[in-house]
């Protein structure tokens, strides 16, 4: 499945908003509920009633009810204030539950008790506050019965839509995580796979076959000497399969005893990293590096294969990993950032940081449950570059977004779907 880019043209947005449903709003009466002294919320896109304290009100005749979710210095928790004819009642009148069906129908029961004027949850309302809310209410010898919805960070999507977009999911479970330290560094040429080549014996040179670029093959002929001394001519051979960085030979001249060629073999390379103090003592020769140029790109894998025994004047110590660089994507001189494993450990809950979203002051993934996608709030641990350590706000086995959860988030934001109580 071909993933979409994080920059849809507003073509693309416009084809998701004809095919996928906004964050569900609206009313919703609860199932099994009597029909007298019934209420239900108000009509979709019609802002509902707020009563004094900033809750929902809710009305039955002469006897009214506000419901609001305090959040102001305690966990969330349902308050509620009745009135009967605009005044109020006291709280230990009036019996009170509230039920709130969650995605996936799971029910939270929510009871209340006095306390000074208005009657108190006895349940924390843990996030994401997106539910249909049902309550029943006693007053008088009379019962009253609401029900609305209270949707927040949700919508659907139909299996095509999510197809088309590229949508992927993964279950929230157990990952294995490895704890790194990053480093910098930069390529430098193998200096185990260059060789400086000379005239075995002093001479005139006669023919040279080879410029700075050409590859040569270990065995071919670079250049033809005469032996001042016997006037026998002989051959000068490359001693590996490389690239020719260095010509220092033409016909005629002497060979004078200096280096005649330069060949590098450019199919590994070294990368040359810098070890702060404060790192020194984690890492060891075998230590696992992942290594990807600093403009960016795919990333190669090695292993510390030596450190220098001395500091550098910044006090650094430099690492060498040996890289594979039969492609030559890695370039000497250039430079590379790396990760290098220090620590291995078993997250027991954790999730893919592809899949993770900004939603309020949260970090954020959707969980999908049919073709609903919803939010979910995160407590993070430790992190690294593929796995985040989820410490609270999801579920083992929970489906959810991996891959273009941007998609999800810019749905719900279109539509609207926000934090009110």
């Amino acid at each position: 499945m071909k993933l979409l880019t994080k920059h849809l043209p507003m073509t693309v947005f416009s084809f998701l908003a004809a095919v996928c449903l906004s964050a569900c709003t609206g009313s919703s009466q609860e199932p099994g509920m009597p029909q007298q002294h019934t209420h239900d919320g108000p009509a979709e896109q019609q802002e509902p009633a707020k009563g004094p304290n900033g809750g929902r009100l809710l009305s039955d005749g002469d006897f009214a009810l506000e419901l609001a979710i305090f959040e102001a210095g305690v966990p969330p928790e349902f308050r509620a204030w009745a009135t009967e004819h605009g005044q109020l009642i006291a709280p230990e009148r009036v019996d009170l539950e509230v039920r709130l069906t969650r995605l996936g129908n799971r029910i939270d029961r929510i009871g209340f008790a006095p306390e000074m004027d208005y009657l108190r949850g006895d349940t924390v309302v843990y996030e994401p506050h997106s539910f249909v809310v049902g309550i029943e209410a006693a007053f008088n010898g009379q019962r009253y019965f609401w029900g609305y919805d209270n949707f927040e960070g949700r919508t659907t999507i139909s299996s095509h839509a999510a197809e088309a977009f590229g949508i992927q999911t993964g279950i929230a479970g157990p990952a294995l995580m490895d704890e790194t330290v990053a480093v910098y560094g930069r390529i430098e040429v193998n200096h185990e796979a260059m060789r400086e080549v000379s005239a075995r014996f002093p001479g005139s040179v006669q023919a040279v076959r080879f410029s700075i670029g050409d590859t040569v093959r270990q065995g071919q002929t670079l250049a033809t000497i005469e032996s001042n001394e016997s006037l026998n001519s002989y051959t000068i051979k490359a001693p590996i399969s490389g690239v020719i960085t260095e010509r220092n030979a033409n016909p005629g001249e002497q060979t004078a005893g200096r280096n005649l060629f330069t060949i590098i073999d450019r199919s590994t390379v070294w990368a040359s990293l810098s070890l702060f103090p404060r790192d020194r003592s984690k890492i060891a020769v075998g230590t696992p590096v992942s290594i990807a140029p600093a403009i960016g790109g795919q990333a190669a894998t090695g292993v510390i294969s030596r450190i220098d025994i001395l500091a550098d004047s910044d006090q650094t110590v430099k690492a060498i990993v040996v890289l594979n660089n039969d492609q030559g994507r890695f370039l000497p001189g250039t430079y590379v950032t790396a990760q290098v494993k220090v620590a291995e450990y078993q997250a027991p809950l954790a999730v893919q940081r592809s899949g993770l979203q900004s939603f309020r002051d949260f970090t954020v993934v959707y969980a999908k449950i049919g073709e609903q996608y919803e939010v979910r709030m995160l407590e993070l641990g430790r992190q690294n570059q593929q796995w985040a350590e989820v410490l609270a706000g999801l579920e083992s086995g929970t489906e959810y977004v991996t891959e273009n959860s941007y998609i999800i988030k810019a749905d719900i934001e279109k539509s609207g779907a926000s934090h009110d109580h």
